[in-house]
């Protein structure tokens, strides 16, 4: 019997919290309700959900990725995401899963430098091109701020 039945959160730190907010906003993530925690922050939704914590800091660690290689959450909509990324001119890298679901993933960095990662539904209709948009993780860029 597994104890864990689910990701409930993913926190990261931010040293701009409306650049975070709108970097986020961007994929549907809406700040709500938080505790009155004794440090600054902000929790975003997914519905019901606060799905990602974040933590205000002035200073961001220099090691970013940290012992966390990424985020990752479950999305809908691939073509209309990779034209969101383009048009802001976020780098991401496309590629296929090599599981038997063989989910889409699209990876890409915050405007902090954590990466994030998406995963849609193989039925979803591959990109134009698909192949020429897959980059290796070493050349993703830290996203610009999101203004």
């Amino acid at each position: 019997m597994s104890i864990i039945k689910r990701m409930d959160h993913f926190t990261v730190t931010s040293s701009d919290l409306d650049a975070t907010t709108a970097f986020y906003g961007l994929f549907g993530l809406t700040p709500g309700e938080r505790p009155a925690f004794n440090f600054p922050g902000l929790w975003l939704y997914s519905g019901e959900h606060a799905i990602l914590h974040v933590v205000a800091t002035s200073t961001l660690p220099e090691e970013t990725d940290g012992v966390i290689d990424h985020i990752a959450f479950w999305a809908e909509g691939l073509s209309e995401t990779l034209a969101l990324l383009s048009d802001r001119a976020i780098d991401y890298k496309l590629m296929r899963a090599a599981e038997t679901h063989n989910p889409w993933q699209v990876f890409f960095r915050d405007p902090f430098g954590a990466m994030v990662e998406l995963n849609f539904d193989a039925a979803e209709a591959a990109p134009q091109a698909w192949q020429e948009t897959s980059r290796p993780h070493g050349m993703l860029a830290v996203a610009a701020k999101a203004s």
